[in-house]
């Protein structure tokens, strides 16, 4: 089982005592959560008619300079809880009526979230478990969660691991996110839905950045390559520039149309029709 105590949960390999010291996603030994609520804005297979149930966790393991969620992951907005009652707040979600628990950016906080899920379960919790990451996991913490989570929805973020450096502070991020996503393809397989809601399998969000720096069309080629163009995607054209973005003169700006039709080209030509696909507009 991970220890917090010399702190290798996620790729960083801080190896701090989370109990006296902080690491680089600075999260102490208690969970902190900004939020827990039904959201409607997910994908449409994920909301449903009654809504995800998300749990907003605060930090991050990653310093994307555009983070929309800024306040969250860069300043930690939030309050700490115990296990237990993160527990209480899926068992909240799902008297409420949502069709899943989904965990927004949980990697830091990967022991902590399995006792959760475990005394959640025990206490009769039935909907299935989103881990909801930005794919910078190591396959050994993953492991961990095969037959907890249900549902893996990684954001492939950068092929190129130059983008990645520069605009996220981690310069192996291609290596460490193909390797997670085909762990998390090994345990849960393509998206399997019952009456149009996910119920399990893994779903890639692919945010498109401004003149492709992330470059999408090579995730594309690689997801094509190792998982099939049976892989259920998530396209997503709402970039804007936001947080510290402004420093680069690539970022501040908003998707273009152009930006965008390169994506989908490059989604037509290796036959992915799963998924969903944000309009530009």
């Amino acid at each position: 089982m991970l220890k917090i105590e010399n702190c290798i949960v996620c790729p960083q390999n801080c190896g701090v005592n989370r109990y006296v010291e902080l690491g680089y996603c600075r999260a102490g030994a208690k969970v902190k959560i900004n939020s827990h609520q039904l959201h409607y804005g997910e994908e449409p297979n994920l909301s449903g008619l009654k809504g995800s149930g998300t749990i907003f966790f605060s930090h991050c393991n990653m310093r994307c300079v555009y983070c929309q969620n800024f306040t969250i992951s860069h300043f930690a907005w939030g309050r700490e809880v115990e296990n237990e009652e993160l527990a209480e707040m899926m068992l909240d979600l799902e008297r409420k009526g949502a069709h899943n628990i989904n965990l927004v950016s949980p990697t830091h906080y990967t022991p902590q979230i399995i006792e959760a899920i475990r005394v959640a379960k025990d206490r009769g919790l039935s909907v299935p478990i989103v881990w909801n990451s930005n794919a910078y996991e190591k396959v050994e913490t993953l492991r961990l969660l095969e037959g907890l989570v249900d549902i893996y929805l990684p954001d492939f973020r950068y092929f190129s691991d130059q983008a990645a450096a520069k605009y996220s502070e981690v310069d192996d991020y291609s290596q460490v996110a193909t390797e997670a996503i085909k762990e998390m393809y090994r345990q849960v397989g393509h998206i399997q839905e019952l009456d149009g809601v996910a119920v399990s399998g893994l779903m890639i969000r692919i945010l498109v950045l401004p003149e492709d720096v992330g470059e999408s069309k090579k995730t594309l080629e690689w997801i094509f390559n190792n998982l099939g163009n049976e892989t259920y995607l998530s396209v997503m054209a709402q970039y804007y520039p936001t947080y510290l973005s402004s420093t680069y003169s690539e970022l501040d700006k908003r998707l273009t149309i152009d930006d965008y039709d390169i994506i989908l080209e490059a989604l037509n030509s290796y036959g992915f029709e799963k998924g969903y696909v944000q309009d530009k507009g």
